[in-house]
């Protein structure tokens, strides 16, 4: 522990103000960069989730320590991570391509919940650290993976006409280096005055660079398949 801290680590009116205020630069600087990203929860939220949760941990230390009540001092903090899990949780969405976006602003919110917490016990290093590894991971790590080389999944529908079409897709696909993950015939299909048709639902993945709408105009044009549609929109 720093000796510098000593003085402001007791419950009083003085250290209770250093704690609020340290709890709003905290979180405001991790806010910031939130913001800079137009991310749903920035710079305001940050803040009043630290200085929140600080002033809920302060307040059990004040109960205990000034007031000499028989409480549990971790009892309310527990109650402000349980809160801040459904605080985050509203910041994660499901677009229409079934990609989730959200995670990183909902763990940085709930990380400054728990960074308040830490300021309000008067646990000012471990805060003042936390704080700066929050954001080098939300800056420095996150160039780096951007770097990190991510598998491309390509869901799609195809209506064959013959089942041996489909064996001509799959050889293209593998002819190709794309893995078939997942491969579903749902059903085949009567239009009337037309032949029956199968329909088949396949998801392909690859590490490689590739234009989806290119690739399924290509399987568009082999012979025997009717029709093929994205499923990723």
């Amino acid at each position: 522990m720093l000796s510098i801290f000593d003085g402001i680590r007791s419950v009083t009116p003085y250290s209770v103000c250093i704690r609020m205020i340290l709890a709003l630069f905290c979180g405001g600087i991790v806010g910031l960069e939130r913001s800079f990203k137009n991310r749903p929860a920035g710079f305001r939220t940050h803040m009043l989730v630290c200085l929140g949760a600080n002033i809920a941990s302060a307040t059990g230390l004040f109960l205990y320590l000034n007031l000499h009540l028989p409480t549990d001092l971790s009892r309310l903090g527990a109650q402000v991570i349980t809160g801040l899990s459904f605080l985050g949780a509203g910041t994660i969405i499901v677009t229409r391509k079934n990609t989730i976006k959200g995670l990183t602003t909902a763990a940085g919110l709930w990380t400054t919940g728990i960074i308040g917490l830490a300021i309000g016990a008067g646990f000012y290093e471990g805060a003042i650290i936390a704080t700066i590894l929050i954001l080098l991971a939300e800056t420095w790590f996150a160039k780096i993976g951007k770097k990190i080389t991510h598998i491309t999944e390509i869901k799609c529908e195809i209506h064959y006409e013959h089942k041996e079409d489909l064996d001509k897709v799959m050889r293209f696909c593998k002819d190709h280096n794309l893995a078939i993950n997942n491969l579903q015939v749902v059903h085949d299909a009567n239009t009337g005055t037309n032949p029956v048709y199968y329909v088949a639902r396949i998801t392909l993945s690859t590490i490689r660079n590739i234009n989806r709408h290119e690739l399924l105009l290509r399987i568009r044009t082999m012979e025997g398949i009717q029709h093929v549609e994205s499923l990723d929109d």
